[in-house]
């Protein structure tokens, strides 16, 4: 538990550096709230010992905090904190029995009942320092509802045609741009860079597996390739879809979550290349511009059916 923490670190502190403050004070709330939640819950229903000190609350809170804008208002949050200790884990018994991801769940819950607030992006500051605007959309924003001059083009209704990939993706940050962080979206998903040294540390500790990360970012990649080959105007390029959004911090750090995930090496491959092709479906032909959340969610659901066809041979009773 607490290597994974150590895993978010670089993650955090890119996200200071381009949202400041609020990025610290939302992660302490938090944290806080998650620890305070499950020892209420455990010391008032379940009255056995308190397991706050595994860090499992800890992860969860950071984790609620990396998937929320940093200009969240703060009892939105511990609003969320809430679902994810209260329903999503300690409702099913807690760690080792809940079924569903705490925070994603949590994730997906304020999307849907607090939509303005959850895709209200703050612009992060330039590497020179300052921000060009206040608030802004995500690159995904951007594919998705078309983007022009800093304001949402309704392309259906102010262009004769379909506003094409190619314009759009002029009004987008460069690849390197990206890859640091330097975009708008939930604080702790924008840089890949930093999630991935996490991941490696994690990978190097042996606390995670190769499968799931790299079964669901290669299936997204395949399955973002093929269309863009088909018609790169109206689509965006694999790269671009695999930095961009929450894939990086789902695939590395949610997908991988060793209750809510399969057991085996072989049904890790098919849930994280499920979570890929969920991922992508939703991002190309759905309502939202991003798809890791909910594709999670599904997959968590099929981990009982995944154990149970991939189990190991049983040689002796």
């Amino acid at each position: 538990m607490w290597s994974v923490v150590v895993a978010l670190l670089p993650a955090f502190l890119v996200s200071v550096y381009y949202f400041g403050i609020p990025v610290i004070v939302l992660t302490l709330v938090s944290v806080g709230c998650c620890i305070l939640f499950e020892w209420l819950i455990q010391h008032f229903m379940f009255k056995g010992k308190s397991t706050v000190g595994d860090g499992s609350a800890v992860i969860t809170g950071l984790l609620v905090a990396f998937n929320v804008p940093a200009n969240l208002p703060i009892w939105i949050l511990i609003l969320g904190d809430l679902v994810a200790i209260g329903i999503a884990k300690m409702a099913f018994g807690g760690l080792g029995k809940n079924l569903f991801n705490p925070a994603i769940t949590a994730r997906v819950f304020l999307l849907i009942s607090f939509p303005v607030q959850m895709t209200t992006w703050p612009v992060p500051r330039t590497l020179a320092g300052v921000a060009d605007a206040v608030t802004g959309p995500t690159p995904l924003g951007v594919i998705k509802e078309g983007v022009k001059n800093g304001g949402v083009v309704d392309s259906l209704m102010n262009s004769p045609v379909p506003l094409s990939n190619n314009t759009l993706m002029e009004h987008m940050p460069n690849n390197v741009d990206m890859l640091l962080g330097q975009m708008g979206g939930s604080f702790g998903e924008v840089s890949a860079i930093a999630i991935l040294i996490g991941a490696l540390y994690l990978l190097f500790k042996k606390v995670i597996t190769w499968h799931i990360p790299v079964s669901f970012m290669l299936t997204a990649f395949v399955f973002a390739g093929i269309f863009w080959l088909v018609d790169p105007t109206q689509y965006a390029n694999p790269f671009f879809h695999l930095v961009t959004g929450g894939m990086m911090l789902g695939a590395c750090f949610m997908a991988t979550d060793m209750v809510t995930s399969p057991t085996s090496p072989r049904g890790m491959l098919v849930f994280g290349a499920g979570c890929g092709l969920i991922t992508m479906i939703i991002r190309l032909w759905g309502a939202y511009p991003e798809g890791v959340s909910f594709s999670i969610l599904i997959m968590n659901a099929l981990v009982p059916l995944i154990d149970k066809a991939f189990k190991p041979k049983t040689f002796a009773k």
